[in-house]
């Protein structure tokens, strides 16, 4: 079967080219958006394409709390705006290597726009999950302990914590990204934070989410009031290493 006849079933634009490519390609961070509602129904739809994102073993254990209340905003507005004070002092103090200063200074201009007008953000939305307690039987620990062999299952009891917040995030971002993909074929200005976490605990207080949910990303949605344009990333040979490292 040759590459054009596997692709016959891709949904492209004008030129042939698969459309989601398109979408992928021109998906920046928008963070300057307009204050006007977005419907219900759109944000339904953003959730939807995030419930179709994989889920580890299938168990769909996500939860998604979607903010529109300008009250609720402002409540969380100054929230924001200590982590991103907090960020900016921080890591995001400097460039990263290999972008120049003056697209930095862009970047850190639109990050405060949004941190100085976020009472007026439309729609924020927080994904969330959380795995059931483990169902562990001592066969099933032995098993596991001869598959892997001592000193990985060694290894494994010391790496335990960041592999349970792995593998619960590898069931969260598949579906954030389908959520920031949908956004932006429906035209609609979106980007993934995680700075929330800085004060997670003051975040969940103040929008009731349970003590022992783990909230992990929280992302502005509105109109956007820029227009959508190129992603500038690193090529392809900088950054594949095929068959070995």
């Amino acid at each position: 079967m040759t590459t054009e006849t596997r692709l016959a079933g891709a949904v492209a634009d004008a030129t042939g080219e698969p459309s989601l490519f398109a979408t992928m390609s021109t998906m920046r961070a928008m963070r300057r958006l307009r204050p006007d509602p977005v419907p219900d129904e759109l944000l339904d739809r953003l959730i939807q394409a995030a419930v179709w994102g994989p889920s580890g073993g299938n168990m769909q254990r996500y939860e998604y709390v979607v903010v529109t209340d300008r009250a609720v905003m402002a409540e969380l507005a100054p929230l924001w705006k200590r982590c991103v004070d907090a960020y900016l002092a921080t890591t995001g103090k400097y460039a990263p290597e290999g972008m120049d200063e003056a697209a930095y200074g862009r970047m850190v201009a639109a990050i405060e726009y949004q941190r100085d007008h976020f009472a007026d953000t439309p729609a924020l939305i927080i994904p969330c999950y959380q795995f059931p307690p483990p169902r562990i039987e001592e066969e099933g620990l032995r098993i596991y302990a001869e598959a892997l062999g001592a000193e990985a299952a060694e290894r494994m009891g010391r790496i335990q914590e960041r592999f349970s917040a792995l593998a619960e995030g590898s069931c969260v971002y598949p579906g954030v990204q389908n959520l920031l993909l949908a956004a932006r074929g429906l035209g609609l200005a979106a980007n993934i934070t995680i700075w929330h976490l800085f004060l997670e605990t003051e975040w969940k207080a103040a929008l009731g989410i349970p003590e022992d949910m783990n909230t992990f990303a929280a992302i502005p949605v509105g109109w956007p009031l820029g227009t959508f344009g190129p992603v500038r990333r690193r090529s392809v040979t900088e950054v594949v290493h095929r068959d070995r490292w």
